[in-house]
């Protein structure tokens, strides 16, 4: 598993500013945490998500291609990291 924290750099109000995401060995995502600006989170998981985030449907890039695009701004962080910030958003 891996567990990265990335932001987006863009003006779209609609679209999350910020993602976490829980990576699996296949590279695809288990579970995701979004960040809007009008204050709402939301998740995915495999079985069940909110109303504006789901999983992605292409396996993730590792970070040094994710942070090759200048609007985004990615790092690694830890599972612990990843669960603490699990159960403050989402439960």
């Amino acid at each position: 598993m891996r567990y990265i924290d990335v932001l987006w750099i863009h003006d779209f109000n609609e679209e999350p500013y910020r993602l976490i995401s829980e990576i699996g060995e296949d590279d695809y995502e288990i579970r995701k945490i979004e960040f809007f600006r009008d204050g709402k989170i939301g998740f995915a998981t495999t079985q069940n998500h909110s109303d504006n985030t789901r999983l992605g449907v292409a396996e993730v890039p590792h970070l040094d291609e994710i942070n090759s695009e200048n609007e985004f701004d990615g790092k690694n962080i830890s599972k612990q990291e990843f669960e603490a910030l699990w159960v403050d958003c989402v439960g």
